[in-house]
């Protein structure tokens, strides 16, 4: 026999999902383990008879082969059948289940638990793949109590853990037949009588408290009975007060005994709460923000009062402007010109610019608009001062979230800047204050960075699970000396986009890590935090390497091969914003926020970071979509002119699409199509002017990453895509990823494959080498020294046409093997791999056999057997040797005898030379 199990007072979602069940394990019977709610009860009273639904008493233990449990993870919640789950003869225990945060004490033999809407949907998805026809394999009963299991755990699909997933799910029960008529009469029932007197006391009872601008109710209701339906009641508590959060306690005494019972029923709206961890200790559980517990014999005053502070402590301090500012602030004094203020908003990409006198004291503030008016009217030349406004608003870095909207709606202000003892430290933005609300509002599942089919994890107990110890513990380490400092530290960038998209019973092994040091408003100029930092860690790990790049405000340390990091390398870096002077230049960086630090970064799936310092450790930034992305597997760009600025972003693009299994996204593709066709990578095109400048972004930047795309074992569909996007023309305007050039390239690899097996050769400088190649002679050598590619490799690049040349003038006139080793044995094994896959196939055949068979011949004597004979060295032993090598090539000889025949036959002459 084969039970399911769902917690006691079943609800929808658990009978939904239990039901559905039973088509996945046909014959599995379904045990109401303790009591359902009220409008559960009620629609089972009509259809009670249509479910494979069996009471406790009736089920056999011993006969019990495996038990699957839906809607629940803790053995507490399923009441007398939890002593089932110890029975030694069990084959299998299996959990389905949506509360992604719960711990759970049940050892299971398979889970499947998701951070979806509810349950159900779990097991709908599951039931879509076994039909195989197009009529309904459920009946309209099961239709309707799985669509209503759904509805009630989303809130009919508005609840903020509500997924794309619960609406196709329920979409697919309403095409096997689901009853909207009794879907709408049970998922919105009306309050009893009963309920509707509590109501009433409620209302006038109801205790507040507000906590950090939340409005937090709390009310003890008792009654001589079991009152049920309490949860509608809360609800419509909550609905009628507009309070934030609501533990409502119930009370009523047990029959037959002088114990009561206590209920508690928690909701909540605020996005930090979590009542499912709240009432786990006392034995309840359910959602982040709606839960549930019910207890015998406490103190309902003092539990109630402990709950409720206990909920106040969960909501965190709101963030303030430090946390909301971008620094340093970039200011200009009153008597510059609009035209100038102009050109350093467009540099920078700000909306507005502070204005400061001589003694730094903040002035006034002048936006795009006021300068965008003051060109308009053809005041160019005009200082600022006469435009910007000077009348400001102004705030402090403990200025609460709160308080800062209320000024930026109350005043119409798009920008406050933060002062600290009367000094300008940082400016927050309308955009800054909106994207803080958006990173609150967003679903926790995705904040939490929950990936689909993994359970939801924060981030702090991802880095602490998933990465190995001693990365961990080092992270911890340099977190401790960064708060010490007054610093906040977040790893950035790949570990955290790697992090999120690793398995949950995968080891993470980084051996790059970024981290990004902020929150150094205060600190001098001169400082550089990344560097102290940098210096403190590397006493703790003395045999770490340390380097210092001043220019970028960045550290390094290396270890190799260390007995517990082996080869790892970590980058630390003072939080930085970055421009760029021209198209493919390096960029110029300033030190700034870690907003600003991420909005410079060049995908949404790079642009993640992890705090690891308090307060808030393990706290996720995705400002952009990041989190999302990695869900959709897209590759999306942060900005439009990104390629514009780095062509070497597009080949990143293609390295992580195709690395890591991804698309890139629409616009994304746009854009970089729009970059290669402008023109703005041809050389040839920049005035003269401008011919002197470096862009290194096409030179040493692009062969790194060449080098990263041509040396991974996915380098051939990388290198389609580039080619398909057009994007080799960022290496030479004419170059197209052709047929032939296609060819050539699989040929290299199989001569790479063939002849050089041990990699002794660069393979992917090779492959490299051969794109060049198919260039006009005139620029082969242009592009490879623009590569900055080794010497041998660009003297081959421009000798490759000369060399094919004489090799195919030549070829046809060799008769002989002899005569094809002397004509080829004076190329090294690159060019003649080079010049094998731009010729022709009889060439090829040659250069071949030559690499294969002829090449690898040696004379049957060598110098040694000469001299053992009684020749003395000399200027004739050479061209004995090569006669010998070309007798044997060419089959003249085949053993000793017949090579010393040959020399008594040629060089009788140097029989007399003999000591």
């Amino acid at each position: 026999m084969n039970i399911i199990l769902c917690h006691t007072t079943a609800d929808f979602d658990a009978l939904g999902a239990a039901v559905g069940l039973t088509h996945l394990h046909p014959g599995s019977r379904l045990v109401i383990t303790g009591g359902c709610h009220p409008t559960v009860k009620q629609f089972l009273a009509l259809h009670r008879d249509e479910f494979a639904i069996i009471e406790r008493r009736s089920v056999n233990p011993k006969q019990i082969h495996s038990i699957f449990i839906v809607d629940v993870q803790t053995r507490s919640r399923l009441g007398k059948t939890a002593q089932w789950l110890d029975l030694p003869h069990l084959s299998e225990i299996i959990i389905y289940d949506h509360h992604c945060e719960t711990q759970t004490d049940i050892r299971a033999t398979q889970t499947y638990i998701e951070a979806v809407g509810a349950t159900t949907t779990l097991i709908t998805e599951k039931l879509q793949t076994i039909q195989n026809k197009p009529t309904p394999i459920l009946t309209p009963a099961e239709a309707t109590i799985m669509a209503l299991g759904i509805h009630a755990d989303t809130g009919s699909l508005t609840f903020d853990h509500t997924t794309p997933r619960d609406a196709a799910a329920l979409a697919w029960l309403m095409q096997q037949g689901a009853n909207l008529h009794a879907i709408a009469e049970y998922i919105q029932p009306g309050l009893s009588p009963q309920l509707q007197d509590l109501l009433k006391i409620a209302l006038e009872n109801i205790q507040r408290s507000t906590v950090r601008n939340y409005q937090i109710g709390s009310i003890l209701l008792h009654t001589d009975e079991y009152v049920p339906g309490l949860s509608t009641l809360a609800s419509s508590l909550i609905d009628l007060t507009e309070i934030d959060a609501l533990l409502l306690a119930h009370t009523h005494s047990l029959k037959d005994t002088t114990e009561k019972s206590l209920t508690i029923i928690g909701r909540s709206r605020i996005p930090e709460t979590n009542l499912s961890e709240l009432l786990q200790p006392l034995g309840g559980g359910g959602h982040l923000r709606a839960a549930a517990v019910t207890l015998r014999d406490s103190n309902p005053e003092t539990t109630l009062e402990k709950l409720v502070d206990q909920l106040k402590n969960q909501i965190p301090q709101p963030p303030t402007a430090r946390d909301l500012m971008s620094s340093p602030v970039r200011t200009i004094p009153p008597e510059t010109s609009i035209e100038e203020a102009h050109r350093i908003l467009l540099r920078y990409g700000h909306s507005g610019l502070s204005v400061v006198d001589s003694s730094r004291k903040l002035v006034g503030i002048i936006s795009r608009r006021d300068i965008d008016i003051a060109l308009h009217h053809g005041f160019p030349h005009a200082p600022v001062k006469g435009y910007m406004t000077p009348q400001l608003k102004t705030i402090y870095p403990e200025t609460t979230l709160p308080e800062i909207e209320e000024l930026m709606v109350t005043y119409d202000i798009g920008r406050l800047p933060v002062l600290e003892n009367n000094r300008l430290v940082g400016i927050v933005t309308r955009t800054d204050v909106l994207r803080e609300l958006h990173q609150q509002q967003r679903p926790q599942n995705e904040q939490l960075g929950c990936i689909p089919g993994e359970t939801c994890k924060s981030i702090a107990e991802l880095l602490q699970e998933r990465l190995a110890p001693q990365l961990w513990q080092l992270l911890t380490c340099v977190a401790e000396l960064a708060e010490k400092q007054g610093w906040q530290l977040y790893l950035i960038g790949g570990g955290v986009r790697d992090l999120l998209l690793s398995k949950f019973d995968e080891t993470l092994l980084l051996t790059d890590i970024d981290l990004v040091v902020d929150g150094c408003h205060s600190e001098s100029a001169e400082k550089a935090p990344a560097v102290e930092l940098a210096k403190a860690l590397q006493k703790i790990y003395p045999t770490a390497r340390l380097e210092v790049h001043g220019q970028f405000q960045t550290a390094a340390l290396l270890w190799h091969n260390d007995l517990v990091l082996d080869s790892l390398w970590i980058d630390i870096a003072t939080a930085r914003t970055e421009f760029y002077p021209y198209p493919a230049a390096n960029p110029e960086v300033e030190a700034s926020s870690i907003r600003q630090d991420l909005y410079r970064r060049d995908f949404t799936i790079n642009a993640l970071a992890a705090r690891l310092t308090e307060p808030r450790a393990g706290e996720l930034l995705d400002f952009f979509g990041g989190v999302s992305d990695l869900q959709g597997k897209q590759m999306r760009v942060l900005h439009a002119n990104s390629f514009i600025e780095d062509p070497t972003r597009i080949y990143r693009a293609v390295r992580f699409a195709v690395r890591l299994g991804f698309e890139i996204e629409g616009k994304t593709e746009e854009y970089i199509r729009y970059a290669i066709n402008s023109g703005v990578y041809h050389r040839q095109n920049i005035g003269k002017a401008e011919k002197n400048r470096r862009v290194p972004a096409l030179e040493t930047r692009l062969k790194s990453e060449l080098k990263y795309i041509l040396q991974a074992n996915y380098w051939k569909p990388a290198l389609g895509l580039l080619g398909s996007l057009g994007a080799l023309r960022c290496l030479h305007p004419t170059m197209e990823l052709d047929r032939k050039l296609w060819q050539q390239v699989c040929l290299m690899d199989r001569c790479l494959q063939r002849f050089d097996a041990q990699k002794s050769l660069s393979h992917w400088q090779m492959r490299l080498e051969v794109l060049i190649a198919y260039l006009e002679s005139d620029y082969r050598g242009l592009v490879g020294k623009n590569l900055q590619l080794p010497v041998d490799s660009v003297k081959r690049l421009e000798q490759l046409e000369l060399a094919k040349g004489k090799v195919m003038e030549n070829l046809p006139e060799c008769n002989t093997p002899s005569q094809v080793v002397w004509l080829l044995r004076e190329y090294d094994l690159p060019m003649l791999i080079l010049i094998a896959v731009q010729c022709e196939r009889w060439v090829r055949r040659k250069v071949w056999q030559y690499l294969t068979q002829w090449g690898n011949i040696k004379p049957i004597l060598n110098g040694n057997d000469l001299k053992a004979m009684g020749y003395k060295p000399g200027r004739e032993f050479k061209l004995m040797l090569d006669d010998l090598l070309a007798a044997t090539l060419d089959g003249v000889m085949s053993d000793r005898s017949d090579a010393e025949r040959f020399l008594a036959r040629y060089y009788p002459h140097a029989l007399g030379n003999r000591e």
